[in-house]
């Protein structure tokens, strides 16, 4: 029988266990990790042959959230996990995202990480588990791999980094952080935080970095006895395709002057992007033809070189574009490194929205739209986390036609959840709270031009499209993509980078916040050798950058305007006692459905009492709340009502102090005969009739619980003789009947 290898390393006083051998055998690597109560198995496997046709490297990540790991069962019909929850898209990103830059470049084989969640302790999230249980799965399976990588969450309280928080020291935390990275490097970095000032922002990464070292040794450990063990294999060797030596010389001749000439043409004369695009792929195309002409013989012999000769010239043009930045401090459409593209905020633009603003910053323009609307809207989360709801959303869309392609729009993909999130994350801690402003919010970013930091355009949308709706949001939130190029000691830092420059680039830095501090961050390096200092520097411009555009949305709406949308629901609240809930209800959902449809109005009951009424109509509004009003009164002992008198009896009249609503009965006592007047009364039809107004006083209730009035205690008293005042009376004859009016006022 195979054996088993298991390792233990504490990480934050809990036990990190790496094991392997005794499940999933048959996969490339399969690895167990335990930390505390959570338990993920990961797997790595990979085709055994290279996938022909493609010059990408197909890998795919999946989370795999299996509800029976935290106790619960699914819900719908069906009772069984459907396609992936947000945030398992979300973790599957972040296990993808800091090991992707680690494979050979020209490896094609498939590769599939299945990270399948077992059992949660809320304490230790199953993400940054799953981002350990991928990289010692790939270090010890056959799959060449440039780690292994490590991961810890970060929590702040107190201005003091804690290392993987528990879920109560989360909930204390002014930041959530995710760090991911090599023994030298910092791989990944996924963040939302409450204003979180720089500095302290940049201890947590770098503290962070130091568990990280010791995750990867650990790994290392763990591979290097799983080889002795029989446990672990070598890895592949990937022959990396080039070039003849005379033919690559051949290419960089005729590339270089060609490619230089066009790119410095582009930006002296600032061509926009498809502008520059059309003239680069001229320029490739020119290349290519050159390079592979009369060479018909080699190519049918070797037809993988026009794919290497494609490959040749990128790289030419990558390095002449970084070269122009590193020596010139000029970048590809003329900038200078820490200048943002020309920018234009309006709000207002759609007439019948709540809210919508239009953020453009060169050529990546985003609307967004706010819609308002009672809190039942809000998004209930059925994931592995604790139960929760959110009640603030942030939807991004990416059409084809902002990038000027022209094909169908699927479900969103993983790309457009990852940005939605982030823009999200980054506006989420300036949401008033539900008791100051107790509204669902949905905010949708349209991308209608993309070139570059489309997601930090969602930002600034968002920022003008509340401010718009009249969401009193804390303070305004901006956002800026950085890019950075480094060769050997020279580095640049690139403020607000635009596509090229992403791809060209070494590191992809979008930093989100207001004027105080940082509230949304995310990082994918793609080199090492990015020290403290480097990232020291990239948030400082960064926030330059942030306030720059801050200036320019607070220009545009200087604060959130004072009245909502004439076309958003406006919000009554109430607060009734819990044991009233089920008069409001009703069996089966009878009582408030008759109130909304009388009324027109959203009505949402909380389990603590309160009461949220959403209406476009004031008058429909108030009209639900005085429904739930007389629905949830109380008689009150020694009020005086101005009741109807609904039945007379022998020995008394009944009158009805609260009226009945919705076809439902009111609340509704006796007078009795001997409560009707001070005097003696003979017949109690000789006092009040039925469908009189009267006033009575409530006296108390029986031992069956039942209402007793009194109109004699209700009437005003006679003054003593000499006293100087007299009261009116009205009624006939034997009575001392007052009829405040015939109808309730």
């Amino acid at each position: 029988m195979q054996g088993v290898l298991r390792k233990t390393l504490t990480i934050a006083g809990r036990d990190l266990i790496l094991e392997t051998g005794r499940l999933a055998r048959q996969a490339g690597g399969a690895v167990l990790v335990t930390y505390g109560g959570t338990m993920v198995l990961v797997t790595a496997t990979a085709a055994a042959e290279p996938r022909e046709g493609i010059d990408f490297f197909p890998l795919t990540v999946d989370y795999e959230e299996r509800l029976y790991a935290a106790g619960k069962i699914p819900g719908g019909f069906i009772k069984r996990e459907g396609r992936p929850s947000e945030k398992a898209i979300l973790s599957a990103r972040l296990i993808d995202r800091p090991i992707r830059p680690l494979f050979p470049k020209y490896y094609r084989n498939d590769v599939h990480i299945v990270a399948t969640v077992l059992s949660v302790d809320q304490d230790c999230p199953p993400n940054v588990a799953g981002i350990i249980g991928a990289s010692a799965a790939l270090t010890i399976s056959a799959i060449p791999f440039g780690g292994p990588i490590g991961a810890v969450g970060v929590g702040l309280i107190d201005n003091k980094p804690v290392i993987n928080p528990t879920l109560a020291e989360d909930e204390k935390s002014s930041l959530n952080l995710v760090v991911a990275g090599t023994d030298t490097a910092i791989m990944m970095v996924e963040a939302g935080a409450k204003e979180v000032p720089e500095d302290l922002m940049l201890e947590c990464i770098m503290q962070a970095h130091e568990e990280i070292k010791r995750i990867v040794a650990f790994i290392n450990d763990f591979r290097a006895e799983a080889l002795e063990l029989g446990l672990a294999k070598e890895k592949q060797e990937v022959v990396e395709p080039c070039l003849t030596p005379e033919l690559e010389s051949q290419v960089r001749e005729i590339a270089a002057p060609r490619l230089r000439e066009a790119i410095y043409t582009s930006r002296d004369e600032k061509l926009a992007k498809q502008e520059r695009e059309k003239r680069l792929e001229a320029c490739r195309e020119e290349i290519k033809n050159l390079v592979l002409a009369g060479k018909e013989e080699m190519l049918a012999e070797h037809p993988e070189v026009p794919r290497l000769v494609n490959d040749l010239i990128a790289k030419i043009e990558k390095e002449i574009v970084r070269r122009m930045i590193l020596t010139e401090g000029v970048r590809i459409d003329g900038r200078a490194l820490d200048e943002i593209r020309p920018i234009t905020c309006e709000v207002g633009v759609l007439s019948r929205t709540h809210g919508s603003g239009l953020f453009t910053r060169g050529e990546t323009q985003v609307l967004t739209v706010t819609t308002l609307g009672p809190i039942s809207d809000e998004q209930i989360l059925d994931d592995l986390g604790v139960d929760e709801s959110k009640r603030y959303m942030h939807h991004y869309n990416f059409p084809p036609y902002s990038v000027g392609e022209a094909r169908p729009i699927r479900a969103p993909g993983r790309r457009e959840i990852g940005h939605g999130a982030l823009a999200e994350r980054a506006l989420e801690p300036m949401i008033p709270p539900e008791e100051e402003f107790p509204y669902a919010i949905r905010l949708v970013s349209e991308v209608l031009g993309s070139n570059g930091s489309t997601s930090m355009g969602s930002v600034c949308g968002s920022t003008l499209a509340l401010m718009d709706a009249g969401v009193p949001i804390k303070a305004p939130v901006a956002g800026v993509a950085m890019g950075l190029v480094k060769e050997g000691d020279q580095v640049a830092i690139l403020t607000d980078i635009q596509g090229i420059e992403d791809a060209l680039g070494d590191m992809d830095f979008k930093v989100a916040g207001t004027k105080n501090g940082i509230t949304a961050l995310q990082m994918d390096i793609k080199i090492p050798g990015i020290d403290r200092a480097i990232l020291e520097r990239a948030l400082e411009q960064a926030r330059r950058g942030r306030l720059f555009i801050l200036e320019k949305i607070l220009a545009t709406i200087p604060q959130p305007r004072p009245e909502l949308s004439p076309y958003a629901p406006r919000m009554l609240t109430m607060t009734i006692d819990p044991d009233k809930i089920r008069d409001i209800i009703g069996p089966g959902g009878k009582i408030i459905k008759k109130i909304i449809e009388e009324t027109g109005v959203e009505i949402d009951v909380e389990d603590d009492g309160r009461i949220f009424i959403a209406s476009t109509d004031a008058a429909n509004g108030k009209r639900a709340v005085e429904i739930i009003q007389a629905l949830t009164q109380e008689v009150e002992t020694g009020k005086v009502y101005n009741g109807k008198v609904t039945r007379i009896t022998e020995f008394g009249a009944f009158v009805e102090v609260i009226p009945g609503v919705l076809g439902m009965p009111g609340k509704e006592g006796l007078v009795h005969i001997s409560q009707l007047a001070n005097e003696r009364v003979e017949k109690v039809e000789d006092v009040v009739q039925e469908g009189d107004y009267i006033l009575v006083k409530a006296i108390g209730f029986d031992s069956q619980g039942r209402l007793k009035l009194s109109r004699k205690e209700a009437l005003p008293q006679a003054v003593p003789e000499g006293g100087g005042r007299h009261f009116r009376r009205h009624g006939r004859e034997g009575g001392n009947r007052i009829l405040n009016s015939r109808r309730p006022r």
